[in-house]
């Protein structure tokens, strides 16, 4: 049972450090694509990073 309870946890921590860093990546992404112009009714890039 012990190590089914470390194992959980790293992969806990695992799964924690691959979400930071693809919340990172998805920041950065915005910030590339925001220099395309949508039009009027297209949500700013500011906006969209609030989404993440």
């Amino acid at each position: 049972m012990d190590q089914v309870t470390q194992q959980n946890a790293a992969l806990v921590e695992e799964m924690s450090a691959a979400a930071s860093s693809l919340k990172g990546q998805a920041q950065d992404l915005v910030g590339v694509v925001s220099v395309f112009q949508l039009g009027a009714g297209a949500a700013p890039a500011q906006r969209a990073l609030q989404l993440i």
